[in-house]
């Protein structure tokens, strides 16, 4: 898994307390941007989280490039509709390398891992036959190479498995990526989406560390929300997440 922060809104912590000033002060458009220190601006971010007022963050956004996840995950973090993806097409993009994710339960027993391994080359070589197949046929039909490649890929794709990796960007503004840390680095979440989100907190920490202070999951923040489920790691979730 590789996850990059290729861009963010400039200024995005003065951007948030800008507007909640124009919430809260007598401000106009043309001073609101005035005298917003560090600590000024610190002060108004502390305000928004007592208050639970998260519609000023909502202005300023993220933009990630991801990749070496699987298609498993992709099904998963499209759930999270405040947010824009673009994802490599394996409609219009052969697999001409075909790579995948292994979960880590199965890289650790040697069993598991030979015959994954084997059912991965066998998915592999069957897509290859697949494809040239309705490659053949379809220029055999009068097709030209390009188009008769694009058309038998768009079926032969059907065999490839949830744990076909693919890329992304995606982009996401701060509110919206606030509630996915909530939900994504718990401890319940599935293992992949979970080591996604922790490195993607860790990122933006670094960029607005007053805004995402409490970013992770449910349980830095307040009570565990899983009930019942919990995983009864409170503290340690803590430690990681807010270095206490």
């Amino acid at each position: 898994m590789k996850v990059e922060l290729i861009s963010c809104t400039p200024n995005a912590e003065q951007i948030v307390a800008a507007a909640a000033k124009l919430c809260y002060a007598s401000a106009d458009i043309s001073t609101v941007m005035e005298g917003l220190t560090k600590e000024k601006t610190d002060k108004f971010l502390e305000m928004l989280t007592s208050l639970g007022h998260q519609s000023p963050i909502e202005h300023v956004s993220f933009t990630f490039g991801i990749e070496g996840v699987s298609r498993s995950l992709l099904a998963q973090i499209t759930r999270h509709r405040i947010a824009s993806f673009s994802v490599q097409s394996q409609r219009y993009v052969k697999e001409n390398n075909f790579t995948f994710v292994t979960p880590p339960a199965i890289a650790e027993d040697p069993d598991a891992a030979a015959r994954y391994q084997k059912t991965m080359a066998d998915i592999f070589a069957a897509y290859q036959a697949l494809a040239a197949t309705l490659e053949e046929k379809y220029t055999a039909a009068g097709m030209d190479k390009k188009a008769a490649e694009k058309k038998a890929i768009e079926d032969a794709r059907y065999v490839l498995p949830n744990a076909c990796a693919t890329k992304m960007m995606m982009t996401m503004n701060a509110r919206s990526l606030l509630h996915f840390f909530h939900l994504r680095c718990c401890n319940r979440a599935q293992w992949e989406i979970r080591a996604l989100a922790t490195e993607m907190a860790r990122l933006v920490k670094k960029e607005a560390p007053t805004l995402f202070r409490l970013a992770g999951p449910g349980c830095v923040s307040g009570p565990c929300t899983e009930g019942a489920m919990t995983c009864g790691k409170m503290k340690e979730m803590r430690e990681l997440f807010l270095g206490e």
